[in-house]
């Protein structure tokens, strides 16, 4: 179970995350890194017991897969499936997955492209690389009705 954070440190970790979203859309991916810090930085220790660390952790991940910073991006997104609602959250497992991809880790990133197509279904797919998507099918057997 998660605990809950205080009123204040809600609020200023929501609104850094806020703003590192909004860095993300704007291709900013410095700047929302250093949100996304920043507010991680807020979390009491061990982060693990902290739902916000899942996503903020992914969300960092997500900044340096973004900014083709694969090999950065590895700890924050493996991190996250230790915390609290991050494993079979299928945006970490599709970014874990996309992530050990392009180091190289076919078996890793088929294993997490997996899941996180289980979990999410072909849509999660929609507006990525098709490369991921053809490495689930050439792992999977082909459903029932179809992909």
């Amino acid at each position: 179970m998660s605990e809950k954070l205080n009123n204040l440190t809600h609020s200023i970790i929501t609104d850094l995350s806020v703003s590192g979203n909004a860095c993300l859309e704007n291709g900013n991916f410095d700047a929302a890194i250093d949100c996304f810090s920043k507010a991680l930085d807020m979390l009491p220790h061990p982060l693990e017991k902290w739902e916000a660390s899942s996503w903020l952790l992914g969300a960092l991940g997500d900044a340096y897969y973004l900014s083709g910073r694969n090999q950065e991006a590895l700890q924050p997104l493996l991190r996250a499936m230790s915390c609290f609602k991050g494993l079979g959250n299928p945006f970490l497992h599709l970014r874990l997955g996309q992530v050990q991809f392009e180091l190289g880790n076919e078996i890793l990133a088929a294993d997490e492209l997996a899941r996180a197509y289980m979990g999410a279904g072909k849509k999660i797919f929609d507006g990525e690389d098709p490369k991921y998507f053809a490495l689930v099918k050439s792992k999977l057997s082909k459903p029932a009705d179809g992909w």
